[in-house]
């Protein structure tokens, strides 16, 4: 049985206690124990040959990066806010509620709307590639510009025109500045 005495007499209870060791039966090193593959393992082949997340790991990435980022900007511009409305006579406790107010309130305004953003983001870029069967810039952009025009689409026709061009330079720009990254800087 894997049991430890203990010997040394310096119980305050003065019973023997018996600890529990697992792996002392087993005669093999800890470290050969668990054999972890150092690849990625897939279900099926053809997803080993793609060098790209998957529609649902595009989903929550983009969605949690567009919420994350949104929320704490948010809640720096609710903290901004929330100093510039205290007013002279205010009690430190007031003051910090206020900014607590002001900072949860814009975070989760920005989390929100840049989390649906993102999440529009991805469904569209996934549907592109599933649709041109190809992995490139103008899916990018393309999912951009809709992504810009459908958010912006209850707002009028100019309106989600003018979203989606500026969507469309965005994602243009972040993945060329992306690429030209990639050609001067060694990973």
């Amino acid at each position: 049985m894997a049991y430890s005495h203990n010997h040394n007499g310096d119980n305050d209870d003065g019973n023997n206690r018996r600890l529990y060791n697992p792996y002392q039966d087993l005669h093999v090193p800890i470290q050969t124990l668990y054999k972890l593959p150092t690849s990625p393992e897939f279900l099926f082949q053809e997803e080993s040959v793609a060098q790209r997340r998957s529609w649902g790991e595009n989903l929550t990435y983009y969605t949690g990066i567009g919420y994350l980022s949104g929320a704490v900007v948010g809640a720096g511009k609710g903290f901004v806010e929330g100093v510039k409305a205290s007013e002279p006579g205010d009690t430190m406790k007031l003051r910090i509620n206020r900014i607590l107010n002001g900072s949860g309130h814009t975070g989760r305004k920005f989390g929100n709307r840049a989390g649906v953003i993102g999440l529009l983001y991805a469904g569209m870029e996934s549907g592109m590639v599933a649709i041109r069967d190809t992995d490139d810039v103008i899916n990018s952009v393309v999912a951009g510009l809709g992504t810009g025009a459908f958010y912006r689409a209850a707002a009028g026709i100019r309106s989600a025109a003018v979203a989606g061009v500026i969507g469309g330079v965005v994602v243009g720009l972040g993945v060329t500045g992306k690429q030209a990254l990639k050609r001067y800087v060694p990973i």
